[in-house]
């Protein structure tokens, strides 16, 4: 297994926009128009992450600046976080929110929000709930986590 910093490897930019548009059917434009501005290097967020086994995605996250919701305060927000079901139970997304986590730190970001729906996965990686945010289009909150890098 690899975990992947994107835009270390700009020639899997366009399979790896792809296949977040397969897993949330969010407009592949969106996700090539993001991976290209990671490319870019021009800010750090935001950011793009994939794990790799074999030549085959099977899990990854994003950096975005607001994950379609109505706190724009809690800023910037860990998104599109997947892992392929075959893949599940074995650590990816732990390592995959370590990575980011880790790569944030070092870019000058200690603090990151990831909006779920789930409500007990992200304090196994040390995420404290923080309060419910309305999502965009969302008929009920989701749940608001915080992650502080302790640097």
């Amino acid at each position: 297994m690899e975990f992947i910093k994107l835009r270390e490897y700009p020639q899997l930019a366009k399979e790896a926009a792809r296949w977040f548009h397969e897993k949330w059917n969010i407009p592949l434009e969106a996700y090539e128009e993001s991976i290209e501005e990671c490319l870019s290097g021009r800010k750090p967020v935001p950011q793009w992450y994939i794990a790799i086994a074999g030549e085959r995605i099977v899990g990854g996250l994003g950096v975005i600046e607001n994950d379609f919701h109505e706190r724009k305060d809690l800023t910037p927000n860990v998104c599109a976080v997947y892992v392929e079901k075959e893949f599940r139970c074995r650590g990816i997304a732990g390592e995959l929110l370590s990575l980011v986590s880790q790569d944030m730190g070092e870019r000058g970001i200690n603090t990151l929000y990831l909006l779920t729906d789930h409500d007990s996965f992200y304090e196994k990686y040390a995420w404290e709930f923080l309060c419910m945010v309305q999502g965009d289009g969302e008929e009920s909150p989701g749940r608001m986590y915080v992650h502080e890098n302790q640097m």
